[in-house]
């Protein structure tokens, strides 16, 4: 139902271990690393966030992470290739339990419509990890709103949360995206993210009940 928080799947997460020469180099592994976990979400936001999440609480790196083309807003199949890797197997495996525990547990993702067919990430990010620091050059730890929805919709909602959330654009992701969305990294404080989150999501349902305005 509209503004009902939706369960996301993890539909592959595989371990594989002393890989080929030919991943360590298409996939750029750090030296030393020879094993990787590889996994698909079903909705790519939610992929790229768990990853973050893994880097924070277990230790790995984010070696690779694509949101594969064509990917509708349908999450009838995964959305996004991700790819980690660290110094042991252990660690790949605790940043894959990691990411399965993010994607299963703590993904926002909400339905904006009666029947659940139309779905938003609005992820509260209250303390980035690594990997986020280091693609959107943020401090460690600092707080992101995580939003993306399907195209026209993701424009209205993202103009909804910077007028009303004292926040910044990170960057801004005009559609359509590989998955056929639109979206944007915002920061600010915890608060001010949570806000822009809140925002973003009201703003959409407003949009998705009443579509037509001329």
């Amino acid at each position: 139902m509209t503004g009902d928080r939706i369960k996301c799947e993890l539909v592959y997460s595989k371990l594989l271990t002393a890989v080929e020469d030919i991943m360590l180099e298409e996939f750029e592994l750090p030296e030393g690393c020879i094993d990787i976990g590889i996994f698909t979400t079903q909705y790519d936001g939610v992929g790229y966030c768990a990853a973050d999440e893994a880097t924070k609480n277990s230790n790995v790196e984010v070696a690779y992470v694509k949101t594969l083309y064509g990917a509708g807003a349908g999450l009838n199949d995964g959305q996004v290739f991700g790819v980690i890797t660290g110094p042991t197997i252990s660690d790949v495996e605790n940043g894959l339990r990691y990411i399965r525990d993010y994607a299963e547990n703590k993904a926002s993702v909400y339905s904006v419509n009666e029947d659940d067919s139309n779905l938003i990430y609005a992820q509260l990010v209250p303390k980035i990890g690594k990997y986020f620091s280091k693609t959107y050059g943020l401090p460690m730890g600092s707080s992101i709103a995580f939003l993306f929805a399907p195209a026209l919709e993701g424009v209205v909602g993202i103009d909804e949360a910077l007028t009303v959330a004292d926040v910044e654009v990170v960057k801004f992701f005009g559609p359509p995206t590989n998955s056929n969305l639109s979206g944007a990294i915002l920061t600010g404080t915890q608060a001010n993210c949570r806000t822009a989150c809140e925002a973003f999501k009201n703003a959409i349902i407003s949009c998705v009940e009443d579509p037509v305005d001329y």
